[in-house]
């Protein structure tokens, strides 16, 4: 009973009540702090040049892919090249070329693969198996040659039923 008298009391106290009308705006949490565009499009642009990049020869190890697109290729031609669904109309094996061969085939192959306006070529280069300690040099060496072309759209390693990490579709520009 005594908690009951107390409340009496209180309300007696205290008298009619009515509620408060609230004119405050909530707070808003404070706005993220800006960043400049131009600093975000650098980023982009690091992080793009990153994914594209050739990686050295001495990163590459028997397994990993080789890719490289130029700036502007289209998402849906790369995709189409990496599953392997654009036709391949040449081909050029490297097997058992030294280096100095091995470029000057590639050139010789890639002028004549543009002379008849074929788009989209494979490269066998290997995977450097028997290359001993050396790992695969002629791999990481056209991955360079392929990317310093101009006529050299984009380039990656084939499925694996086409020579997996030992060949490269290649997508060459139109004439």
């Amino acid at each position: 009973m005594a908690a009951r008298d107390e409340r009496t009391l209180f309300r007696e106290v205290v008298g009619p009540v009515r509620p408060v009308r609230c004119d405050r705006v909530p707070a808003r949490p404070p706005p993220p702090p800006p960043v400049a565009r131009s600093r975000r499009a650098a980023e982009r642009e690091v992080i793009e040049a990153m994914g594209r990049a050739v990686p050295d020869a001495d990163v590459l190890a028997g397994g990993e892919t080789l890719w490289y697109a130029r700036p502007g290729i289209q998402e849906r031609v790369l995709r189409k090249l990496r599953r392997g669904q654009l036709a391949v109309r040449a081909e050029l094996d490297l097997h058992g070329m030294t280096v100095p061969m091995a470029k000057a085939a590639l050139a010789s192959f890639i002028e004549r693969a543009r002379a008849a306006d074929l788009r989209c070529v494979r490269i066998v280069h290997g995977k450097g198996l028997r290359s001993g300690s050396r790992g695969p040099v002629l791999r990481a060496q056209v991955g360079r040659w392929l990317q310093r072309r101009d006529d050299v759209l984009a380039f990656c390693s084939a499925r694996p039923a086409d020579g997996g990490s030992g060949a490269l579709y290649v997508l060459l520009a139109r004439r």
